[in-house]
Parts: C-alpha cells; structure tokens; sequence
C-alpha cells in the first residue's frame, strides 16, 4: 500500500503591532514556529524607535519597521504609511498588541476585519488608554480583558472571546494589570491561533470563530 504524505497544516501570515515593552509578542512567538499552531509572524511594526518589542522581534529574527507619527504631515499620511508598510510583509492578520495608536480608515479599508486587539478589560466596560485603572476606580469586582476585531471607534469592535479577572482587596493597578496580562496574552495566544485556522464570521455586533 502507497504510503501517503502527512498533510501539513497551512500557515498563515500574520504582523504585530507594537508600542511597548512586547509582553503579547514574545508570546506569540513562543507558539508560531509550531506548525499545528496555523499563524507565523513575518513582521513587527511600531509607531515608537524605542519600542521594547522591535528587540524581542529582532531577537526572535523577525523584521521590522518604524512609522513614526512625527514624520508624516497629517493623521491621514501616517495611516496610509502604516497600511503600506504593513502590506509589504502580505498579512492574513494584523495583531495590535500594546499598540496605543488607533487605526483609521485607511488602514482597516486595507485589511477589513483582519485586525484584531486585546483590551486588559471586559469591553464594552471601560474602553479607552486607562481600562485598569478606570476599573478600580469604579469599583469592580471583575474585570478582565478582551479580544476583538478593530473598527474605527476606541475599542468598539465586535468581540472574538473574554476572560474574566477577580479585583482583590487590596489591589492597586500595577497588581491588577500583571495578572490581567498573564490572562491576556493566553487568550490572545489562543483567538489569533483559532482566527487563523478557522476564520471570523462578522454578523453585525457579534463575531464568530470558526
């Protein structure tokens, strides 16, 4: 009997967008070069030259680029800079992790429902730069953070999945924040592998994996 080759999984391409220190990069990373993961991250992209994650890309031997907003003249000249070094690295999913930049229409015009982000809160509670700290604020008891999809407001997008979060006594927002990012970049890990295996169906308000 003819022996028959083993069906190796499909591997999509998939850019990260960066401004900070790359806590959900490194672990994206660590679960792209397996193939039954499905997502491989060909290339970083930040708006800051001191990003920490452009040296956890750079370490990991993946490119990258720089679009800094000072650069530009105007909001719509960085986007559409931003959508084109992006396209360059040819993406089935772009992941804004720890990206504080919101993209405008030209950007998601170039890739409709292929960006995704994480929010370190139970949207739509407490969108926004400050989620952790306008949850302690409120009072809380959970919290969390959030998947989804990016549209043109500030965290409004339709949601991909959520993860709750207990608020202890005695938290402030630096202990809150650390063990919401051990949660988030689990989830993060498992919706950009279950996105890009399965696809997203966009009905409105809800989507859909698979």
């Amino acid at each position: 009997m003819p022996h028959k080759p083993a069906v190796v999984p499909s591997t999509a391409r998939v850019v990260v967008l960066v401004s900070g220190g790359g806590s959900n990069l490194a672990e994206l990373l660590r679960h792209h070069t397996d193939p039954a993961y499905g997502a491989r991250v060909v290339g970083v992209v930040s708006d800051r030259t001191d990003a920490g994650g452009l040296d956890v890309a750079r370490g990991a031997g993946v490119p990258t680029a720089v679009v800094a907003p000072a650069d530009f003249a105007d909001r719509g000249e960085w986007d559409r800079a931003m959508a084109q070094a992006v396209a360059v690295f040819d993406p089935a999913l772009v992941v804004s992790a720890g990206f504080m930049r919101i993209l405008g229409q030209p950007f998601l015009e170039r890739f409709p429902d292929k960006v995704v982000n994480t929010h370190p809160a139970l949207l739509p509670s407490f969108p926004g730069a400050h989620g952790v700290r306008d949850a302690l604020a409120h009072g809380v008891r959970v919290t969390g953070c959030t998947v989804h999809l990016v549209d043109s407001g500030v965290d409004t997008g339709p949601i991909l999945a959520q993860r709750a979060v207990e608020v202890l006594d005695g938290d402030d927002e630096a202990t809150l924040h650390e063990r919401i990012k051990v949660v988030e970049r689990a989830l993060l890990v498992d919706v950009v592998g279950r996105v890009v295996r399965d696809g997203v169906r966009v009905e409105g308000r809800r989507a859909t994996i698979g």
